[in-house]
C-alpha cells in the first residue's frame, strides 16, 4: 500500500494541548460494523460485555529531558561543557539510547554529570544517538529523573508549548508502574480509578502488560511503499500469568480489547503461534493492513497522526475506508487530536 492511503488534513487546533478532567471525561467514538457513535468515555461499558478483557500497558513514562554536563581535563586545565540529553529508549541490558545537544563533541567512554549523584558513561555512539550506562538503577534512578528531568511531551505539543507540573500527572496513566517509557501509552490516559472499579464490578476483567514506549512511536514514515519502512523496537513482556488470562478469556468466548496500540502489538507479538504464550524480548512488529490478529478482538485507541505506523494499524483492524469515514466523522464533530485527544473504540 502507499503512504498517501494513510494521509489527511487536520486543522491544526484540532491538536490537544491539554486533557480533559476528569479523564473519562473525554469524548469516546464508538465504531462497530458501519456504524460510528458519539459518547463520552466515561460510557465505556456501554459497548463492552461481561467477559471481555482489556489489556492495559502498565509501562511508567519517565521525566526523559535531562540537563548535564561534560567534564575534560588537558594541560589548560579543567573544561565543562553543557550538554542536553534526550532519553529514548532502554534496551534489556538497562541501557539507554539517547540523543545528546551538542553530540559531535561527545566521546565514547566520557562521562556526563547531572547532579552530585547521577551521572551517565558513553557505551557507544552511532548516528542512532548515544549509548548511556547510569551509575543509579531502579528506584534510585526514578527518583533522580524525578527531580531533575522533565517529562517529554510529544513532539507536536512540545513544539507549542513547555511542558510543566502538570504534565507530571496528566502524562501519566493511573495504573504506571513499570519504569522505562519516554511516551505515555495514550489510549490509557482516559482511565481513572472510578472508571475502571466500574468495568470491574461489571464483570470487565483486566489484564496488565508491559511496553516501554520510545520515541521511535513518532517517527515519520518516509517510504511511499509502507512495506519497506523499517520499524522502530521496543522493549516488552507479557509474563505467564498475563498470558494465562488471555487465554482463558479467548476459550471462554469473550473478547480481549487491548488499551493502545502498544499494547495490541505485543500480544500480537507474543502471540505469533497462535495461542498467546509468556513472552519478553524487543518487538519491531509492523502492522499494516493484511495482517492476522490472533488475539485482538478490537481496539481502545486516541486518533493518530496522518502517515502514521499508528494509523496503519487501525486500518489494518478495521479496514482503511472504514477508518477513512471514523476519522472524517471524528474531524466533522471537532474531536481533540492525539496523546491528549479524545479516544476511540474500534470493534471489526
Amino acid at each position: 500500500m502507499k503512504l498517501s492511503d494513510f494521509d489527511f488534513e487536520l486543522p491544526n487546533e484540532f491538536i490537544a494541548l491539554r486533557p480533559v478532567h476528569p479523564r473519562s471525561s473525554s469524548k469516546l467514538l464508538v465504531s462497530t460494523n458501519n456504524n460510528i457513535i458519539d459518547d463520552q468515555f466515561s460510557n465505556l461499558i456501554k459497548y463492552l460485555r461481561k467477559g471481555d478483557r482489556l489489556v492495559l500497558n502498565d509501562t511508567k513514562v519517565i521525566p526523559a529531558k535531562l540537563n548535564g554536563q561534560r567534564i575534560r581535563y588537558s594541560d589548560n586545565g579543567k573544561t565543562i561543557a553543557n550538554v542536553g540529553i534526550n532519553l529514548l529508549s532502554i534496551n534489556k541490558d538497562g541501557h539507554w539510547l539517547a540523543l545528546a545537544k551538542p553530540a559531535k563533541r561527545i566521546n565514547i567512554g566520557e562521562e556526563v554529570y547531572f547532579d552530585e549523584e547521577l551521572k551517565a558513561t558513553v557505551l557507544d555512539k552511532s548516528p542512532n544517538g548515544l549509548v548511556l550506562k547510569f551509575n543509579l538503577i531502579e528506584e534510585a534512578f526514578d527518583k533522580k529523573l524525578k527531580a531533575l528531568g522533565e517529562m517529554p511531551l510529544p513532539p507536536y505539543i512540545a513544539s507549542q508549548r513547555s511542558p510543566d507540573e502538570l504534565d507530571n500527572e496528566d502524562y501519566q496513566t493511573v495504573f504506571a508502574r513499570n519504569s522505562g517509557s519516554v511516551a505515555a501509552p495514550t489510549a490509557s490516559l482516559h482511565f481513572d480509578s472510578a472508571l475502571l472499579n466500574d468495568l470491574n464490578n461489571f464483570g470487565i476483567s483486566i489484564t496488565k502488560v508491559t511496553l516501554h514506549v520510545g520515541a521511535g512511536t513518532f517517527l515519520p514514515v518516509k517510504v511511499e511503499n509502507i512495506s519497506d519502512h523499517k520499524m522502530h523496537s521496543e522493549w516488552g513482556e507479557v509474563n505467564e500469568h498475563a498470558a494465562n488470562e488471555i487465554n482463558k478469556t479467548k476459550l471462554a468466548g469473550g473478547r480481549v480489547i487491548p488499551v493502545g496500540t502498544t499494547a495490541l502489538r505485543l500480544i500480537e507479538t507474543a502471540s505469533k503461534s497462535g495461542a498467546i504464550k509468556a513472552w519478553s524480548g524487543d518487538t519491531d512488529i509492523f502492522i499494516t493492513p493484511g495482517f492476522k490478529f490472533n488475539i485482538a478482538d478490537g481496539l481502545i485507541t486516541n486518533f493518530h497522526l496522518p502517515k502514521s505506523t499508528l494509523l496503519m494499524l487501525a486500518s489494518a483492524l478495521i479496514g482503511t475506508e472504514r477508518l477513512k469515514n471514523v476519522y472524517s466523522h471524528a474531524i466533522n464533530k471537532q474531536y481533540r487530536f492525539f496523546s491528549y485527544g479524545d479516544a476511540s473504540l474500534l470493534l471489526p
